[in-house]
């Protein structure tokens, strides 16, 4: 993929980062020349110094062939404009933007752009380990869904993944074990001191939570 990242802070550099590391085409731009100094002297894409809503600019960096375009600048109001130029005037197919300011998040999301707002998500990261240590609604970005770790113990050793999933409501979708994480079939059988991490349907939280005794 071609992706223009705008910022190369502590977030845009480490992404620009692991997108060339994977192959991809990656182009961060950014005001300040010296935050380049982040990319370490192994990074093979493009920098371009400027602001990430200056059109000719951005024809410079490529946008006209752009897959994705990410502005995760230390500035809200930067990220929006950048954002809705890539949107809606060069058309890139995904345009992603950091927020901080949750008021905003829901006003531009309401406004069909993509936004991750790292102050929502913190939060939300912080109340699940504060009030459900095993639980967190996070990591799907859906009120309906979430993830839960469950320790394999008693009654569960010995039995099928497929055994123990609940039909539209509780799903085992990766085992940790101590020689690593993976994804099981059906008839996998668990072991005790196994973690298995499942989807749960939130309405149906109580009941697996009574079933698994959590």
């Amino acid at each position: 993929m071609y992706v223009i990242i705008v910022g190369c802070g502590r977030v845009g550099s480490e992404l620009a980062k692991l997108l060339a590391g994977e192959g991809h085409n990656a182009v961060i731009i950014d005001k300040n020349p010296a935050s380049f100094e982040r990319l370490g002297g192994t990074f093979n894409g493009l920098t371009v110094v400027g602001n990430g809503y200056d059109l000719s600019l951005l024809k410079q960096a490529g946008i006209e062939k752009a897959d994705a375009f990410c502005a995760v600048t230390n500035g809200d109001n930067t990220n929006l404009v950048s954002a809705q130029v890539a949107k809606n005037i060069f058309n890139v197919p995904k345009v992603i933007a950091r927020v901080y300011d949750p008021y905003r998040a829901h006003i531009y999301s309401a406004l069909g752009l993509d936004i991750i707002s790292g102050t929502i998500l913190f939060a939300a990261m912080l109340r699940d380990k504060i009030i459900e240590s095993r639980f967190s609604s996070y990591l799907i970005e859906t009120k309906d869904l979430g993830v839960i770790e469950i320790e394999v113990k008693n009654d569960l050793v010995g039995k099928t993944v497929q055994q123990i999933n609940v039909r539209g409501e509780f799903l085992v979708v990766a085992i940790r074990r101590l020689e690593g994480v993976f994804i099981p079939f059906p008839e996998t059988v668990l072991r005790g001191k196994d973690t298995l991490m499942a989807v749960v349907k939130v309405a149906s939280l109580e009941k697996i939570r009574d079933k698994f005794g959590l």
